[in-house]
């Protein structure tokens, strides 16, 4: 029997994705990001100073924070203030290592740009989602480096992206929602570059182990997914 999806879509069909630019007033790049029911507010900082390591080498710097409201999900959830779990630590450095691999960090300049990933509804998706609303408001930061003339040539190198696909008995389905995603025996998070290359790909076997054949298929869909992502990230920056 093939999983019927609770919201009617096809295997290969993304929720339907939006990106709100210019969210937030202060930030250099925001976006409110949507992908079905999961909302991610992304924002992008520029700081005018590096991490010590990279004092006087002419780099420049990304990084990354990310944090789900105590409202994102059905129950309250406490802030994380003290100590982060090791969920939200995870999250935030691929977040940090999926965009710095989209980035000239020379080209920067000495700077660096801080990205957060605020989680404001949580339906699933929701590292893909900031991840890929991240990028938006990353660009949108760089245009004003570029206007202001504090840049002459944009240090970014490609857009990214990032999707998931799971397993649920046996076959593929893309962007996996809350429902799907408790049901999944098998779990990928994927991110690519604009020319899809990979930049990481996270997959997991929660219940069921897969084939190498599944492993393509998988890989086939996300690349499916994320090519459509792309044409709206561009969208939205033009």
């Amino acid at each position: 029997m093939i999983w019927q999806r609770p919201d009617g879509r096809q295997p290969n069909e993304l929720r339907p994705v939006r990106f709100e630019t210019n969210y937030t007033r202060f930030a250099a790049g925001s976006v409110l990001a949507s992908c079905g029911e999961t909302k991610v507010l992304c924002t992008a900082s520029i700081q005018s100073n590096v991490p010590r390591f990279l004092v006087d080498s002419g780099s420049g710097w990304l990084t990354a924070e990310y944090r789900m409201l105590p409202s994102a999900t059905h129950e309250r959830q406490p802030r994380e203030v003290m100590k982060l779990s090791g969920r939200t630590q995870e999250i935030q450095r691929l977040i940090g290592r999926s965009l710095r691999a989209s980035i000239d960090l020379k080209g920067l300049g000495e700077r660096t740009i801080a990205i957060d990933a605020d989680v404001i509804q949580a339906d699933a998706g929701t590292r893909t989602t900031s991840i890929t609303g991240s990028y938006v408001a990353l660009a949108l930061a760089i245009e004003k480096l570029l206007e202001t003339g504090e840049l002459k040539k944009s240090p970014l190198q490609y857009p990214v992206a990032a999707v998931s696909v799971g397993l649920i008995e046996g076959e593929a389905f893309l962007d996996l929602n809350y429902f799907e995603d408790v049901a999944a025996q098998v779990d990928f998070n994927v991110v690519m570059t604009g020319n899809l290359d990979l930049i990481e790909v996270q997959g997991t076997a929660e219940s069921k182990s897969f084939s190498r054949t599944q492993l393509n298929q998988i890989l086939d869909l996300a690349e499916k997914g994320i090519k459509e992502l792309l044409v709206a990230q561009k969208a939205a920056l033009t």
